[in-house]
């Protein structure tokens, strides 16, 4: 079996398949896994070839065989699934000459949907299609399941999901990290790996993108903070296009060279993407071919993620903002009550502005459906903030619900030393991951000692053992007791947080607040609490950041424990005389201004304050002194990298909301600005991918172009016509796949055949700045917010 070898010694994946498909005869347009029952020679002559160049592992023609895809035409999913199974094992019996032992993988790439909220496809939808495509393969004898290609963390957990519900395989998954180690919705390394750590995946690793050497930083991270076998499967080199035909820098001599020292740095299986052929990959098996693997090395660190970053549970204190959670919060209830969402989604922008690390997220309500609450308020606060969440329910089913549909490895709050407690949260925290707060109570109730709380938190690291969940994902709560009706609660945990790091290296966490019920001035005690917690070992507190006590606890500790290098936070925040943005009443006093609300994706609040705003402004105004500018600081975040996709796009449709009150007075008046300034966006022949084109287009909407969108897989023709037929000064194409590039470029010179005045942008994940030039283009968008500016300078506004 494959994982008996995994990591233990090298093994050797195939290279590109369209490339080869294009010389055997593969059309523009043409979906490379109908040939599967079409050409069925020549897809099992790729596999041979691959398999003579010494591939241990090859990919079944199944990369976009999904139903998405394939739903009602003339091919049936299932036959062309198997066909590519069978044609792949086909190979290997014509290919495999010696008495290695080689693999067929199901290949499942993406969608070419972003899912909601950013785009129209549901999870569970992207789950049951990916669920089919890897249950087709299992049952045609696949050998494992290959995710790769990915570039939305949520879309890969649906395919690590749909495959793990589906099948009893393996599971692998790369993705496309951009050079910044970045994926598309803004994941960096650290959160994709924690992500997949907590979805067991068997190897993870990188493909596509980047050549070899682009790769090695981005391999250097992944090495650094994952415990799993490391896949790499570069492109060969950046493309480019010479006499009409697209192709690779990195030559198989080349290609070997710089494969043999990634193997070197730790890689354990190691192929090829976009432009390598077998030759690429006999040159790098030969080259590599009884080199030492470095076995995977056993990480400790404590982490959560969310889709754009995590956040380690170490040495260094980290506040998880308790605001949102009913208990004794009367304006939250009636919140959760009337569905009042922009009010639950300002408490948690107002958390993070303030200083929170995680948000705790507690919505359990009598008479509540808390299941379907936690999945709604989970997906808007993710649509607005990046900081992982802690998902704080004692409802199983709630929790079930959120830990499916959160997008990254969470907290979760929490389990207990009782046996049922224990076996409610650990399976789910086996299958979908996550870092679990642990209390030291049990079936007798909370113990008066350290010593009866420490030897709980050992029962429950035990009973996660007995799941395959490690330390590292354990926490442990030893409970604050309120001193106004226990004199020695606050001696007891804090003894009982020396204990527990002392006896089981573990990482703690408390509801800080606790200790001061029944007491006036509480936030006076708190602070005192919190920063004695702090010196006895703990990790991460759950308080108010909008509490000036708290917050001057914290940086004062980071100061003076060394940790604030030169006091620089400590400074910033205290160097000022000033009243702090946020009170210690209440993270969301108000509502924020029309700015405010677009910068943090409040749909509601951006309309709402548009309305009043017209009491005053006229529209124009609005839109040139409001809408705009908020526009342009979130763009300017995008590209800092300081704001990820999910908030840009949310800044969007906050935007969008204002801009329609605008427009409904506009049109009562017969005043506004029209929208002369047309913008074509299409994705080229032939590629049915358009992420990347429907981002442009929400953004290019917002700052008042008329966008023509011709959708996806758009012959050149008809590009070409449509610019002549409306006068279109600039068009924008998209490109996902290698094999359509060409058809981008007969697209860009048929605009220079028929409309000389026309200006063409491009964009996609297999384009550069120099293929770009040398397929014609006026400008190479490497992501949205680029191509915005770039129309601004088109129509000189």
């Amino acid at each position: 079996m494959i994982l008996d070898r995994l990591g233990k010694e090298l093994l050797f994946f195939d290279g590109g398949m369209g490339t080869l498909l294009q010389e055997k005869g593969l059309a523009a347009g043409e979906l490379p896994e109908t040939w599967n029952l079409e050409h069925t020679e020549e897809i099992v002559d790729i596999h041979r070839q691959y398999f003579e160049a010494g591939s241990d592992i090859v990919l079944a023609n199944t990369f976009g065989a999904n139903a998405l895809k394939f739903h009602g035409g003339d091919y049936d999913l299932e036959d062309i699934i198997t066909a590519a199974v069978v044609s792949a094992r086909e190979g290997a019996y014509l290919g495999v000459t010696d008495d290695r032992e080689v693999y067929v993988a199901m290949d499942m790439g993406p969608t070419g949907k972003l899912l909601k909220p950013l785009g129209d496809l549901e999870f569970e939808r992207a789950v049951a299609a990916f669920g089919e495509a890897a249950r087709y393969g299992e049952a045609a004898g696949a050998d494992l399941i290959h995710i790769e290609t990915m570039s939305d963390m949520y879309e890969i957990k649906a395919a690590v999901l749909g495959a793990k519900e589906n099948t009893s395989l393996p599971v692998f998954v790369t993705m496309i990290f951009d050079e910044r180690g970045k994926l598309l919705t803004g994941g960096d390394v650290a959160a994709a790996v924690a992500m997949l750590e907590g979805l067991r995946v068997d190897a993870l690793g990188i493909n596509c993108g980047l050549g070899p050497a682009q790769m090695l930083p981005v391999l250097e991270e992944i090495l650094r903070v994952t415990s799993l076998p490391v896949i790499v499967k570069p492109n060969a080199g950046l493309p480019a296009v010479r006499d009409g035909r697209t192709v690779y820098d990195v030559d198989p001599e080349q290609f070997a060279a710089s494969m043999k020292r990634i193997v070197q740095m730790g890689a354990c299986a190691v192929g090829g993407c976009c432009g390598t052929t077998p030759a690429h990959i006999a040159s790098m098996t030969k080259a590599c071919r009884g080199l030492a693997v470095k076995p995977p090395v056993k990480k400790k660190e404590t982490v959560v993620s969310s889709y754009g970053q995590a956040v380690v549970l170490g040495d260094e204190p980290v506040i998880i903002g308790e605001r949102i959670n009913p208990t004794g919060k009367k304006r939250f209830r009636q919140a959760l009550k009337e569905h009042d969402m922009d009010y639950i989604l300002r408490e948690a922008a107002a958390q993070q502005e303030a200083g929170a690390h995680i948000l705790d997220v507690n919505v359990g309500l009598p008479d509540l459906d808390e299941a379907a609450m936690m999945r709604d308020v989970i997906g808007e606060i993710q649509s607005i903030t990046s900081l992982p969440l802690q998902i704080d329910t004692v409802d199983p089913a709630a929790l079930e619900a959120g830990m499916r549909m959160y997008n990254g490895k969470p907290m979760i709050n929490s389990v207990n030393g009782k046996q049922e407690s224990m076996e409610q949260v650990f399976p789910l925290v086996k299958k979908y991951g996550g870092v679990v707060v642990g209390l030291t109570l049990d079936e007798t109730g909370i113990p008066d000692t350290a010593e009866g709380r420490a030897d709980i938190a050992g029962r429950i690291l035990a009973g996660a053992a007995a799941y395959g969940i490690e330390p590292k994902d354990i926490v442990i709560d030893v409970l604050a007791m309120t001193i106004s009706s226990d004199p020695a609660g606050a001696g007891t945990t804090l003894e009982a947080l020396r204990l527990v790091r002392e006896r089981y290296g573990v990482r703690t966490v408390l509801g800080v607040s606790n200790i001061s019920f029944g007491l006036p001035r509480r936030p006076v005690i708190n602070a005192g609490f919190y920063t004695m917690a702090l010196m006895s070992g703990l990790t991460a507190g759950i308080i108010n950041p909008a509490s000036e006590d708290m917050m001057g606890a914290y940086f004062s500790y980071r100061a003076l424990m060394g940790y604030d290098v030169n006091c620089g936070a400590y400074i910033r925040r205290f160097g000022q005389e000033k009243e702090l943005a946020v009170s210690a009443g209440g993270a969301s006093a108000g509502a924020p201004s029309l700015k405010g609300a677009i910068r943090k994706g409040l749909k509601e609040d951006a309309a709402a304050l548009t309305a009043e705003l017209l009491k005053e402004e006229e529209p124009l105004a609005i839109i040139d002194g409001h809408l705009i500018p908020a526009l342009d600081e979130v763009g300017k975040g995008f590209e800092k990298g300081t704001v990820f996709l999910p908030q840009l796009l949310m800044s969007a449709d906050a935007a969008k909301a204002a801009f329609a009150v605008l427009k409904a007075r506009m049109e009562e008046s017969g005043t506004g600005r029209e929208k002369k300034d047309k913008v074509i966006l299409a994705t080229v022949k032939g590629d049915i991918h358009d992420i990347g084109k429907n981002i442009v287009k929400v953004l290019l909407e917002n700052y008042s172009f008329q966008v023509i969108d011709m959708g996806k897989d758009v012959p050149p023709e008809d590009i070409a016509g449509k610019a002549v037929e409306e006068d279109v000064r600039l068009v924008g194409l998209s490109a996902l796949m290698t094999t359509t590039v060409s058809s981008m470029e007969e697209t860009i010179r048929l605009l220079r055949e028929r409309k000389s005045d026309c200006r063409v942008m491009v964009g996609g994940a297999v384009l550069n700045q120099e293929y770009a030039d040398q397929i014609g283009a006026d400008f190479y968008g490497k992501d949205a917010m680029q191509s915005v500016y770039y129309a601004q300078r088109v129509f000189d506004r």
